[in-house]
């Protein structure tokens, strides 16, 4: 079981929108073997999009709507990556991601720099001391100095970092980049198919000359001596308990610069780590299976109206049709088709080893944060939902299709795209997401995967808190005088939509025994 816990490697590839993510994702699946050929995300030659991208809409405009996950073995290791969306309007998804994984890839585009998105991602990382490799991208294009990047870096996402490969030239002289980590040259052909040229060199050997020219090996050579006075030693704790970040510099569309950062990563990244659940700390070595929901998905195949949950294994071994306990619902389940992924393919499998990330049939049965264990009850945490910022009614534009209206609203609302509340006041369903792309995706995946039409109409709120109280009689008179502002969720608790901040700083001043919460979980 050791070996197996060992050999794992969980990760999420996490950047702001346009930096590469899921072309970096594409060039690690092809060194695994998982595709044979790596397909440009937008090019009507190859009708092919990003494989991690399955949903028509990510066809249709070229960006990550929802997290994928995909598994391959490289080099003796089992390495599991959650390709998350960049887009801040699904930030929610990626941040439930961030849950799963036991290490973090960034990627930076290296003309933009450090971006907002990146900002706040690194910002849960730091929360929840997840190490992180940072990988800067698109050094075939001409972009800022790389020790002006570093520094960036290190301000911007408040991290030591560490190179361990260096850039030589960038932009249209991009010659390649020396491994400093495996102390080689790797030359840049630009090629998106094939793998370039590694080559052993003397750092200070007049081959170096012939290879690059003769500026480019002297300017490197001063480089490198310059990055080994300015930064530490590359040290792989200080890496696992997140305290620096190493480095590295390639083209993830030209392939390059990818194998050295995989290399790395599969040596040096932590395998499955200790899981905090409410009652104790589960450790990934325990002899019983336990595992939690993370994220559900819908319709994976449209030709199947079928949810698949994912579930994150953190301890013990799961077996295909065991029994396991549903510690929400109190029942015992078994599952005679868990699957596991390569985006939108999927095999089933017998045993998962923590780590790993399964996908379990899902009728309504799960929601995210929903624990499986062999019997023991507890709970794990940390899967907020987050008080929405835009809202909408949404109106039925097919009398005819009511059925259908329903179960799609409700599918999409499992996944936790989006949350849905019914006003008190007048019983209209309101849609509250935190990005305005949310609205179009719901409409069209309505529309495209259930058939129901549906129109939506505008509704100007600042806010919705959940609210609660010891105070029983001071409750009632808050909801007696909001009447018009109260809602309920999906689990009939108590929801305030203030339509400005004005109103939600007056009703807590006036009402101090109640607390206004703003993310779901308290």
């Amino acid at each position: 079981m050791n070996e197996e816990i060992t050999r794992r490697r969980t990760f999420a590839i996490i950047s702001h929108p346009d930096a590469g993510k899921t072309t970096l994702t594409e060039k690690l699946l092809l060194f695994g073997g998982q595709i044979q050929v790596a397909g440009a995300v937008k090019s009507n030659k190859i009708k092919k999009s990003a494989t991690s991208d399955w949903m028509e809409i990510e066809k249709q405009r070229g960006i990550s709507v929802t997290t994928s996950v995909m598994e391959f073995d490289y080099n003796g290791y089992k390495v599991n990556i959650l390709d998350t969306p960049g887009h801040q309007d699904f930030a929610e998804d990626t941040f439930r991601t961030l849950t799963a994984v036991d290490s973090c890839i960034i990627v930076v585009d290296g003309a933009k720099g450090v971006e907002a998105q990146t900002r706040k991602l690194m910002t849960v990382c730091r929360m929840r001391k997840t190490p992180v490799i940072i990988f800067i991208n698109k050094m075939d294009r001409e972009g800022k100095d790389p020790f002006d990047l570093l520094d960036e870096l290190e301000t911007e996402l408040q991290i030591k970092v560490r190179p361990l490969s260096w850039p030589i030239n960038q932009g249209m002289k991009f010659k390649g980049v020396y491994n400093i980590y495996e102390q080689g040259l790797n030359l840049f052909t630009p090629d998106k198919q094939k793998v370039t040229e590694k080559i052993e060199v003397d750092i200070n050997s007049s081959t170096l000359d012939e290879y690059v020219g003769e500026a480019d090996a002297q300017k490197l050579r001063e480089d490198l001596e310059l990055v080994d006075g300015v930064y530490d030693a590359f040290n792989v704790e200080d890496y696992l308990d997140a305290r620096v970040a190493p480095v590295f510099f390639g083209s993830a569309l030209n392939n390059f610069g990818v194998e050295e950062l995989l290399n790395c990563f599969v040596e040096i990244a932590p395998s499955p780590r200790p899981t905090l659940a409410e009652e104790r700390v589960v450790n990934p070595e325990e002899p019983k299976f336990t595992g939690f929901i993370f994220k559900i998905t819908a319709n994976i195949d449209p030709n199947h109206r079928s949810c698949i949950a994912f579930c994150k294994v953190c301890s013990g071994k799961f077996v295909r049709n065991a029994p396991y306990l549903h510690v929400r619902q109190g029942k015992t389940l078994r599952f005679s088709s868990p699957t596991q992924f390569m985006a939108q393919r999927k095999s089933t499998i017998d045993e998962a080893w923590p780590g790993d990330i399964i996908g379990l049939p899902d009728n309504g049965t799960f929601k995210i944060g929903d624990t499986l264990t062999e019997g023991e009850v507890m709970h794990f945490r940390g899967l907020p939902s987050f008080s929405p910022e835009m809202f909408k009614y949404i109106e039925n534009a097919d009398p005819m299709k009511t059925k259908q209206l329903q179960k799609g609203i409700e599918q999409l609302m499992d996944e936790g795209v989006a949350q849905l509340f019914v006003n008190q006041f007048n019983n209209r369903k309101i849609i509250g997401t935190v990005g305005q792309l949310q609205f179009e995706v719901i409409q069209y995946r309505l529309e495209n995967e259930y058939g129901a039409k549906c129109r939506w109409e505008p509704l100007s709120l600042y806010k919705a808190c959940w609210i609660e109280s010891d105070d029983e009689q001071q409750l009632e008179s808050f909801k007696k005088r909001k009447y018009q502002y109260m809602a309920k969720d999906r689990e009939g608790r108590d929801v305030f939509l203030a339509d400005s901040g004005y109103v939600l700083q007056m009703a807590q001043q006036d009402f101090e025994h109640i607390k206004f919460h703003f993310t779901s979980e308290f």
